[in-house]
């Protein structure tokens, strides 16, 4: 089973932001069906290759002068608010706070960030990279 299917997902159409979401994809299927035993350090690398995927869009807003920065990245920092408190919950031996966050939170926020926020970021470098 999984959560997300990579076939379903917006391709935004800039191949180091893509790169970024398939493994988000990969890493929440894999959270999906892990043990509890497992889950915590699969939910550490998951918390991890987000904070990295931010900082990678955050510097390519800034070097292609994105005009939507403020926004995108005040929804980055959310995004991470919210994923460190389901991280202390997951720490503290608390899998089924996390289990939540991963099934019924990031898929839908997923979805929804890909195809406005990076899809309009992907377009603007697409643009300035075509000038």
């Amino acid at each position: 089973m999984t959560i997300i299917e990579k076939a379903a997902t917006p391709i935004v159409g800039y191949e180091p932001i893509d790169n970024d979401h398939d493994e988000f994809i990969s890493l929440l299927n894999k959270l999906e069906t892990a043990d509890n035993a497992t889950f915590p350090a699969l939910f550490q690398q998951l918390y991890e290759q987000t904070e990295q995927h931010f900082d990678r869009e955050n510097q390519l807003m800034q070097q292609f002068s994105f005009p939507g920065v403020t926004d995108h990245k005040g929804e980055h920092q959310r995004v991470l608010g919210e994923f460190k408190q389901f991280k202390s919950r997951v720490d503290k031996g608390l899998i089924a706070f996390g289990r939540s966050f991963v099934k019924d939170r990031l898929p839908q926020w997923f979805g929804l960030h890909v195809t406005t926020m990076d899809t309009a970021l992907a377009t603007h470098i697409n643009m300035q990279s075509d000038a």
